[in-house]
């Protein structure tokens, strides 16, 4: 076990807010804080991002197709995107 729970980590990904014109979304000022905090309070990992557009709409796709309850949806949401951003991740960095 280490300092950061059950697994070894080596770098934390955050999604980064852009538009679909390619802009910064006006939330990404507050994600780059976010990630300027992270960096800060784990300067032994890497600290990366990647852009999320379409990723709640990839989630919301992903939760028709499995005919999931409306009601439920709005709970794992953003669970489905933060799958869909550590996916585009991965597949970029292999």
């Amino acid at each position: 076990m280490n300092i950061y729970g059950l697994y070894e980590i080596d770098t934390i990904v955050v999604g980064m807010p852009f538009l679909l014109n390619g802009d910064k979304a006006q939330r990404a000022e507050k994600t780059e804080k976010f990630i300027h905090k992270l960096k800060c309070k784990y300067n032994k990992l890497k600290i990366d991002w990647i852009d999320e557009r379409l990723t709640t709409v990839a989630a919301h796709k992903t939760m028709n197709f499995l005919d999931i309850n409306k009601h439920k949806k709005k709970n794992i949401v953003d669970t489905i995107s933060a799958v869909y951003i550590l996916e585009t991740y991965v597949n970029k960095n292999k």
